[in-house]
């Protein structure tokens, strides 16, 4: 698909889903809502700003490497990839992962595909090991700070035996490697195999670099690996703050460390039910069940569901347009390269 066409795409996609969440959300609703929050409204839109800096810079540190000069990005190609990839994601039906083909198809010409695959693979990893991280440092705030029946103390004690499981698969996914597992896994499905198995044949060599790319961030590059971990844990907890500025917005008396169990609690919810386009309706409801476990009322998790939402449409409008974004002679902008195509391999 040529990068005018996937572009356009994206693009229509985008339009289509973003006029569907203005329509469900209401044009009224999101003025009374906006009006409603008053100056608070403008935090909570920086406070994303400042995530997506700390999660372009989780990307660029995977992506850099100094014995690969054309890996040596800019930082502000990163951002503008990072934040049009999270609008494509948030108006993906099914999963929201739409936006990490486009990351792909944009740094394919600079690295090349086996690098700029393995890069936005790795960075994809990187933001899921740390959500269940952070998952887990919620849980252990949970009980903590939140009065627990029995039934919930073994609703978390569950929860943090499946994170630490989940995270035992992160490290061994660094240590190992997935694609070439996951395509031999995928050669066993019924009605897929044989599609699963012709594309590993014709991409063998592809998918063992990507392999040996995604081993070599946690065995030689560990500060790298570990830079980009702390950049997008940092980003997770202040992704908190955009529920304490909205609650206070309303006079809600909530601390950071509630936002905190709200936020976690909330987006675990959510991706219990991942298969929800925009996550319509999931938000609201883990809102009001977090709410609710820290003692405040239930009912205010729909305003801010909605305030959040409203957050979402703002950034999907800055992604959309940042897509379009020119950079010169089309490709990613790199300050210590001449522009010029990578040979590809036709693998």
């Amino acid at each position: 698909m040529g990068s005018k066409l996937y572009k356009a795409l994206f693009m229509a996609i985008g339009i289509f889903s973003l006029g569907y969440m203005i329509y469900g959300t209401g044009l009224l609703v999101i003025w009374e809502n906006i009006n409603r929050t008053g100056i608070w409204f403008l935090p909570v839109i920086g406070s994303w700003l400042v995530i997506y800096i700390l999660n372009a810079l989780a990307f660029r540190a995977i992506i850099r490497e100094p014995h690969l000069p054309e890996t040596n990005m800019s930082f502000w190609s990163v951002l503008r990839l990072t934040i049009s990839g999270y609008a494509i994601n948030y108006i993906t039906p099914f999963v929201a992962l739409g936006g990490e083909p486009y990351r792909i198809m944009e740094l394919k010409p600079t690295l090349g595909i086996q690098k700029a695959t393995s890069s936005v693979l790795l960075y994809s990893l990187m933001h899921m090991f740390s959500h269940v991280l952070f998952w887990l440092a919620s849980i252990v705030l949970i009980v903590a700070v939140v009065p627990l029946s029995d039934v919930m103390l073994a609703g978390c004690a569950i929860l943090l035996v499946v994170g630490l499981i989940l995270g035992y698969w992160f490290i061994n996914v660094y240590k190992k490697g997935f694609t070439v597992s996951t395509f031999r896994l995928l050669e066993k499905v019924p009605f897929i195999k044989n599609k699963a198995r012709e594309f590993a044949t014709k991409n063998a060599e592809t998918l063992y670099e990507v392999d040996d790319q995604i081993r070599v961030l946690y065995s030689d590059r560990r500060d790298a690996f570990y830079a980009s971990l702390f950049y997008e844990f940092v980003a997770r907890v202040i992704g908190c703050l955009e529920i304490y500025f909205t609650a206070h917005a309303i006079g809600m008396d909530m601390t950071l460390a509630q936002s905190l169990i709200v936020s976690s609690g909330s987006s675990l919810f959510a991706n219990l039910i991942f298969f929800f386009p925009m996550q319509l309706g999931t938000r609201e409801g883990g809102l009001a069940l977090a709410l609710r476990s820290v003692g405040l009322p239930a009912a205010q998790g729909i305003f801010i569901g909605v305030v959040l939402r409203i957050r979402e449409i703002v950034w999907i409008i800055i992604g959309l347009a940042l897509i379009n974004r020119k950079t010169k002679n089309n490709q990613i902008d790199n300050p210590d390269q001449k522009l010029e195509p990578v040979p590809i391999s036709s693998n």
